[in-house]
């Protein structure tokens, strides 16, 4: 069996173990840390043009296993791709359609899955975002009541503001703006089991006279300036290239002269949008976010700016999602026994993948997450800005 397989697979030196479907075993390496059982005997031509996204789809298919610790899963496969293919990004991206009707329909098949499935890995509050280490050392609660705490600092958020949380997901930076900044928070989502759950939420918190939280698309958000404060959190990813006009309008349209607009959202590696990781970012349009599209700080930038808000902070988060990230992979290894019982085993299979996957994407630099502020000008040309960040550190 072992003349069947790619020479180059034969050269290299992975802590790997192919088991193949006749129960024969093939070590590409001392002391193999992975196990890769090929159930197919077709997949043996796939091991000459390992991709991530063939080797994932056929996990997720149920043609090959893997075993072994799920992060370690990722590098050795990423390690396997790099070898055989190189590490030569991919061709620039084929736009995607965003119409109201589509972008609904790929909210609902990505966080529609299951309320009690989210709730096993993240946090008590269900923050599904890049949390903030201040220090590098904290836990995942600390390290989201923190990112919580840095936005709403960025923003200035102060007692009886106006908020305008976009893609507002289970209500906690909502819930968190109104009781511990005495905000008025208004939150739009596209997701009904969202929704539901933080509208439960916001009852059980007594939050109803300062939360309300409703279906909307973005496209339709009022555009008379109404808040003082506007925050977007994990959106921009949905909108696509096509749409970043429009979204950055709506926003711009929403806020007052003088009020601030925080967008935090992952980005891409390079200007044109192209994903990288050798296939990486085409197992994930076609498994975890479809039409998804990650446009570059540069871009995004730019439409802000042409909006007619001016850009006056920008920090990257990169590291800090790679670790938040490998807490919500630890979380979810921790507890399989349970997901299992909660949604079908090809979506876990995806999801053990795209935690730890996305985990090993932004500590190699294949994504970032960018947080970027920005004012939108009072007629003379005046912000409210403060002069300096210190008051966004002081309290760290």
């Amino acid at each position: 069996m072992l003349a069947q397989l790619p020479p180059v697979l034969r050269e290299l030196r992975l802590p790997l173990r192919l088991r193949l479907w006749d129960g024969k075993e093939i070590d590409l390496g001392p002391d193999p840390t992975v196990t890769m059982t090929v159930k197919d005997p077709s997949l043996v031509a796939l091991l000459a043009n390992p991709s991530l996204d063939s080797l994932g789809a056929a996990y997720v298919e149920g043609r090959l296993d893997l075993s072994g610790p799920i992060l370690e899963v990722i590098r050795v496969g990423a390690a396997l791709s790099e070898a055989v293919l190189g590490d030569e990004d991919g061709a620039s991206p084929d736009y995607r359609a965003h119409d109201k009707a589509t972008d609904a329909a790929a909210i609902s098949y990505h966080y529609d899955l299951s309320n009690d499935f989210y709730r096993l890995w993240l946090d008590r509050d269900m923050i599904y975002s890049c949390a903030y280490y201040p220090t590098g050392t904290e836990d995942l609660e600390s390290a989201q009541q923190a990112k919580l705490h840095h936005l709403c600092r960025k923003l200035r958020l102060a007692e009886g503001d106006y908020l305008l949380d976009v893609g507002c997901g289970w209500g906690g930076l909502s819930r968190f703006a109104a009781r511990e900044y005495g905000a008025r928070v208004f939150g739009i989502t596209l997701s009904r089991e969202q929704l539901q759950l933080a509208r439960e939420r916001v009852r059980d918190e007594g939050l109803e006279g300062q939360v309300e939280l409703t279906l909307l698309d973005y496209r339709d958000l009022p555009q008379d300036g109404r808040f003082d404060k506007v925050v977007s959190v994990g959106m921009v990813e949905h909108v696509g290239h096509g749409n970043l006009a429009i979204y950055c309008q709506k926003l711009f349209g929403a806020v007052r002269a003088g009020g601030l607009v925080m967008n935090h959202g992952i980005t891409a590696k390079h200007p044109d949008g192209r994903p990288v990781g050798r296939g990486a970012g085409d197992f994930i349009h076609r498994y975890v976010f479809p039409h998804g599209e990650l446009p570059h700080l540069a871009t995004l930038v730019a439409e802000l700016s042409q909006s007619g808000l001016e850009v006056v902070d920008v920090e990257s988060l990169r590291l800090h999602y790679a670790r938040t990230l490998e807490f919500w992979s630890a979380n979810l290894e921790a507890r399989l026994e349970e997901a299992v019982r909660l949604v079908p085993e090809q979506a876990l299979r995806i999801w053990r993948l795209y935690l730890a996957g996305c985990a090993h994407a932004f500590q190699k630099g294949w994504i970032n997450l960018h947080q970027i502020l920005a004012s939108k000008p009072c007629a003379d040309g005046s912000h409210e800005v403060p002069w300096s960040r210190g008051d966004i550190y002081s309290a760290e």
